[in-house]
Formats: C-alpha cells, structure tokens, sequence
C-alpha cells in the first residue's frame, strides 16, 4: 500500500476504528463512553478531511479517491454523525436504551457514506450503499421498547433488499455492456454500449429513487419515519439523504448523455414534488408530515439534477441545507421527548413559551423548510429553481415553485401550534442538556449563517464539481 492510498483511506479508518472501538470498550466496560468516543472519530474525520494537504491523485486501486469531492462530503457526513450522537446521548436515557450499539452503528453508518462519496467504481459504490442502509436497519429498529420500532425495521429491511438489487442488476448490466467498473470509464463507454447499458442506467436509477425517496419509491420513508426512534431519524434525514444525493452527482454524468432517461427523472422529481407536498398537507402526525416533506425536498433535488450546470451546484449546496434542517427539526422533537414520542402536530401547543430553545430552534427549521428568507432553504430553493429556468426546465420549475408555496401551510401549522395554542401539559416534556442545546444551536446556527451568507458554501460546491 502506497502512501497516498493510505492517505486516501485514513478518515475512512477513523470512523471504522471508532466504531470497533466502541464496541469492544462497551463489552468491556458497560457504560456511556460511546457518545464520547464516537463524537471524537467524528471530529477526527472531519478535521483530516477539511485540513489535511492535498495528495497527487494515484490510480484508485482500492476503490477509494479522496478527492475535493469526496472530503467535501466526508466532512459533512462526519459532522451530521456527531450531531447525531450527541442529541442521542440522553435521549436514550430517557427511554430506557442501554448499550453502546447505538454510537458504534451510528459511526459505521458514516463509514458506508464516506465510502459512497469517496467511491472510483461501482462496487466500492454498491457496498458503501449497503454499509450505510443496513446501519440504518439496525437504528430503526434500535428501540426494543416499542413495537413500531421493529416494524419500522422490518419494512426498511424488506424493502432495501428490493432496492439493492435493483442496483446490484443495473450494475451487473453496465459492466456487462461497458466491461468496465470504473465510474468514470463506464460513463465514457456507456454511449456505445447500447440497449444493456441504457437499461443497466435505468434500473440503477430506479433503485436510487429508494434511497432518495423519490415517487414513487417513497411509500417506506412515513412508516419508517413514524416508528424510528426520533435521534436516528435525524441521521436518516440528514446523512442518508446527503449520502445518496453525493451518489446521484458521482454517476450524474450520463444523465445528460443518455436521452431516455431524462423522461424518466423528470417524471420523479414531478411526482414528489406534488405527491409529496399533498400527502404531507394532510398528516396530523409531525413525523409522518416530516417525512411527506422529505419526499417533496428530494423532489426537488431532482429538478436541480435535471437542470444540469449550476444545477449540480444546487443539488451540492442543498445536501448540507437539508442535512442542517433535518437535524434541527427532528432533533428538537427528540430533545422535546419523554418517556413516550411525540407523535401529533397537536402536542406541540405552546411548547414555544414552556421550552423556548427547543421551540426556537424547531420554528427556524420548519421556517427553513418553507423557503422563507433569510434561511437556508430560501437559498437553496432559489438557487435550484434560477438553475431550473435557466437549464430550460421552466414548467417543471413553475410547478416546483407552486408547490413550495403549498407546503408553507403544514410547516407553518407547526409554528401555529409552538406559539398561538396553549399548552395541555406544560410540564410533561424535557428541557434541552447540554449535548442537545450544543447540537440544535450548531444546526440552528448554519441554517440561518448560511442562509444570510451562502456564497462561500455555494463556491466551495462549485468548485468540488470540477
């Protein structure tokens, strides 16, 4: 091994070293150490991934790169990980989870998405996928406790499995058609490949759509969402959704070399757009509408792809966007929790006066989610529809738009009852720890720096696109 592949693989080894070290220290000395441990390789990732000196790009013998693109998003994913623990650290507590499988999962779950976004050929790609989904099955089912929760599992199980053949069969076509596993030379090669290699791409995209909750592959994402313990979720919607939106940018090129497959994602990104937005109108459930939204978020995320050119940009720029609202929104939920979930839009009344930082933090995220100025997802839906109209998708766009404007309605019916309903129960809910208040204020913080001062986050994704 030479030392630039060591260098190439050395976050990936943090994170998977932490989460082995987690495991044989929560063997042997039962406690709550995990948190710890876990948010330092967290750290570490992050820390080597953004300051560490570049290295001359050597042939990717392992499958690995650590290109600008692939440290851009391993930053990310290791920062919404360590948020991640932290918000979980006393919320396991309080519903009466012990063990350090949760922190060790949670890093190994960070692993699989660093070796999605670091991936030079699709088998690398294929098992960082399924490193990260069947972390995710084992969190969603983490809480034993509740029979949801195993539910919830077992659907995301059955239906992943679904999913990952159809990915595994798309790439199976591809290197079949282009003799290759190489990203970059099956993409090169994928023109000439012909009918295998055209529906190599298409099952390829329909397995995505899973990941990325697209409709009409979305039917998983409320139930899963539902029955989840409320601390995964937020991963679930932050460094999941990042990871497979990472996944669509690396294979992105030949979606706009390969004609037939344009209808195809268009067709996706109106479906969720719409369906997503009309579903959630409807969900008195906050974690079922929560994820009705996701699904129209990822909608338009596939209009920026389809866009092309900046639009690439925005779909970048909105993988960290919606990473730091889904961590506020959801980890205000779970910071607001008990001794049972929070369930119903309705519980939240005047829970803005009785726990205001919670409050706060979860009126800015759903605010954010809205589009509504100076968030960070005004900026991030400007920047995909200006992308759209000027990439030529103008009616898709328009209807992007249209439905953004919709959705301010359940979002705002959340802020409603944090602030105009009086409270049932003043009592009944927790106030923030210290680990909760640093990870909501950090979260809340990006969403309102970045959506005041985006530009150098909107350089930066430029620039790892190149």
């Amino acid at each position: 091994m030479t030392t630039t592949e060591l260098w190439t693989l050395i976050p990936l080894l943090i994170l998977a070293c932490g989460s082995v070290l987690v495991l044989m220290l929560g063997a042997i000395v039962p406690g709550r150490c995990g948190t710890a441990i876990g948010v330092a390789a967290c750290a570490g990732t992050a820390l080597w991934a953004l300051l560490a000196p570049p290295q001359p790009m050597a042939p990717p013998t392992l499958g690995v790169t650590f290109t600008p693109f692939a440290r851009f998003f391993l930053a990310f994913f290791a920062v919404t990980a360590g948020l991640s623990l932290l918000l979980a650290h006393d919320h396991a507590a309080r519903q009466g989870l012990k063990g350090e499988e949760y922190p060790a999962t949670v890093l190994f779950g960070a692993f699989g998405m660093g070796v999605v976004a670091s991936a030079a050929n699709f088998l690398t790609l294929f098992l960082g996928l399924e490193a990260l989904t069947f972390a995710f099955y084992i969190l969603v089912a983490y809480d034993h406790n509740r029979p949801a929760s195993g539910e919830a599992g077992l659907k995301y199980l059955l239906m992943g499995a679904v999913s990952a053949a159809f990915v595994a069969f798309g790439i199976a076509l591809l290197y079949g058609a282009t003799g290759t596993l190489e990203i970059g030379r099956a993409v090169a090669a994928s023109a000439a490949g012909g009918g295998i290699a055209l529906a190599g791409w298409g099952l390829l995209l329909a397995g995505l759509a899973f990941k990325i909750s697209l409709a009409p592959a979305h039917l998983w994402t409320p139930d899963i969402y539902q029955g989840g313990p409320t601390p995964v979720v937020a991963f679930l919607a932050s460094g999941s959704k990042g990871a497979a939106i990472a996944l669509f940018l690396l294979i992105l090129p030949p979606l706009g070399g390969i004609g037939p497959l344009r209808a195809p994602l268009w067709g996706l990104a109106f479906l969720s757009m719409t369906v997503g937005n009309l579903a959630a109108l409807l969900q008195p459930n906050v974690k079922r509408m929560l994820a009705y939204s996701s699904v129209a978020q990822m909608g338009y995320v596939a209009l920026a792809l389809l866009s092309g050119g900046r639009g690439y940009e925005a779909a970048a720029f909105y993988a960290v966007a919606y990473g730091a609202m889904g961590l506020a929104a959801f980890g205000a939920l779970a910071s607001l929790e008990g001794e049972t979930p929070l369930e119903q839009v309705d519980d939240l009344r005047g829970l803005g006066y009785h726990r205001p930082f919670q409050g706060v933090v979860l009126a800015v995220a759903m605010l954010a989610l809205a589009g509504i100025p100076p968030t960070v997802g005004f900026a991030g839906k400007f920047a995909i529809f200006f992308a759209a109209l000027k990439g030529g998708e103008a009616p898709l766009a328009i209807i992007g738009i249209l439905t953004a404007a919709a959705s301010a309605y359940y979002y705002l019916r959340v802020v409603v009852n944090l602030y105009m309903k009086q409270a049932d129960e003043a009592g009944s809910r927790q106030r923030p720890t210290v680990a909760e208040a640093l990870s909501l204020g950090i979260a809340a913080l990006a969403i309102i720096i970045l959506g005041i001062w985006p530009g150098p986050l909107f350089d930066l994704a430029a620039a790892i696109l190149l």
